[in-house]
């Protein structure tokens, strides 16, 4: 049987909460199977009330990188965005359309990419964007999305709890600066991609000789930080750590970590610099730069003051600095079910960062579940799981295996998260490439099944 002649004559009616990825990607996905037979109100609670984060009122906002992480098909993150936009996502459509030179990243002009997600999620007949914070679970829908992402307000997060029956967690994710492309001292750093020749790459590259970065990591552990208050307690991602943090673990973690000059050759000196910080394109027209894996919740004078000292930035103009904020975000093996409703209200969907994945492309993918399970539901059918050998079935699975409920932490995709190979491989390159070939051709197999039915 096919949706479509499932459809009953009644509209549906579902709520979307959140404009940041994942609503906007279920919204859509919801928008494109329903058609006529659904309609969708997404709420998004800015302009009317911000986070300590947004900077705009655009749907599909990125507030801590411009960049979506590698596009090669030999990466896990690599793989997930090819399968995604195969499945036709909007965010990842509009993303390469608004991409910014990033080597093999896909990093995108976040302006851009905000207007237009907003433009194309008004573009549909039967999506109305509603600009009002919610702050409970809304009557009268069918069903109810929430996907409010790692900002969710304070009302709702609440709401939340009294629904799922426990305490929610939450940790902190640090924002890296932004600084002007022309404030920027050109004789002191160099462009260069990662093992590719000196002198033309995306990135631009400040070297450090071993004296600049002991003074850089005196700096930084004497520094003073934005203190958490009296409520809150201090928890981090381990794939996002503030650079004073890293560097409180050994004085040597920042050169392994985000300061690392691996494939990087200073051509002044023709050798590999003892430390290394990489400045990527925040824009298309390249007047700003991020400064990359340099998150903090350094006071804002003391960024000025201790980042002006590294070399190449001693007139740097910010026109970001780096800050802290709270994510939020639920026991989702304890809460939700195998197809992300709310295990205490089945007509509520969580979707994106709320449910335990890290990462941008990962919230979409969330979000495309959502809506896509809510959808096929709706129409009374129940959609196939994405396998878990598959990049979409793997993150699922993650969030949803009741066997993790105790030691949940949230994650990016990522190798560890894919079924074993049933045929053993000696080597972890060949290894690795079978399991996202095998991640490629089940997904294959598992979107073809979805069209062939909603057709």
């Amino acid at each position: 049987m096919r949706l479509q002649e499932t459809a009953g004559r009644r509209a549906f009616q579902v709520a979307v909460i959140g404009g940041g990825l994942a609503g906007p990607e279920a919204a859509w996905q919801l928008s494109r199977i329903l058609g006529e037979n659904g309609r969708v109100d997404l709420y998004e609670m800015r302009p009317v009330k911000s986070t300590p984060a947004h900077a705009t009122a655009w749907l599909g906002e990125l507030v801590c990188s411009n960049s979506l992480k590698s596009e090669e098909l030999s990466s896990p993150t690599g793989m997930l965005k090819e399968n995604l936009s195969k499945a036709g996502s909007l965010i990842m459509e509009m993303a390469r359309k608004c991409r910014v030179p990033a080597g093999k990243a896909l990093a995108v002009d976040r302006e851009l990419l905000g207007k237009a997600v907003t433009k194309a999620i008004q573009s549909r007949q039967n999506i109305r964007l509603i600009r009002e914070e919610v702050t409970d679970i809304p009557e009268g829908y069918d069903a109810v999305i929430v996907s409010t992402g790692p900002l969710t307000s304070n009302a709702l997060a609440e709401r939340l709890k009294e629904l799922i029956g426990g305490d929610g967690l939450y940790f902190y994710d640090a924002i890296a600066p932004i600084v002007e492309a022309d404030s920027l001292d050109r004789s002191m750093v160099f462009e260069q991609d990662r093992y590719a020749e000196p002198g033309a790459g995306d990135y631009l590259n400040i070297p450090l000789n071993r004296n600049e970065y002991e003074s850089f990591i005196d700096s930084l552990l004497s520094a003073q930080t934005v203190r958490f208050e009296n409520f809150e307690k201090e928890y981090y991602f381990e794939g996002c750590l503030p650079i004073e943090e890293i560097a409180s673990r050994g004085r040597e973690a920042l050169s392994f970590g985000p300061m690392k000059p691996v494939g990087i050759t200073n051509p002044a000196t023709g050798e590999r610099p003892y430390a290394v910080i990489q400045l990527r394109k925040e824009n298309a027209e390249g007047n700003a730069y991020n400064l990359v894996g340099f998150q903090t919740k350094l006071t804002y004078p003391e960024q000025e003051r201790i980042f002006r000292t590294l070399p190449g930035l001693k007139e740097a103009h910010f026109l970001r600095f780096g800050s802290l904020h709270r994510n939020t975000y639920i026991n989702s093996p304890r809460a939700l079910s195998a197809g992300l409703t709310l295990k205490n209200d089945h007509r509520v969907r969580l979707a994106g960062q709320i449910t335990g994945v890290e990462g941008y492309v990962e919230a979409v993918a969330m979000g495309f579940l959502a809506g896509a399970f809510t959808a096929w539901e709706l129409l009374g059918m129940d959609m196939p799981p994405p396998p878990h050998a598959t990049t979409l079935g793997a993150l699922l699975h993650y969030i949803t295996d009741p066997a993790r409920a105790d030691n949940f932490q949230p994650t990016n995709i990522n190798f560890a998260l894919f079924p074993p190979l049933e045929k053993k491989t000696r080597g972890r390159k060949e290894r690795r490439a079978l399991i996202l070939e095998r991640a490629n051709e089940e997904f294959a197999g598992w979107i073809e099944t979805l069209r062939q039915t909603e057709r």
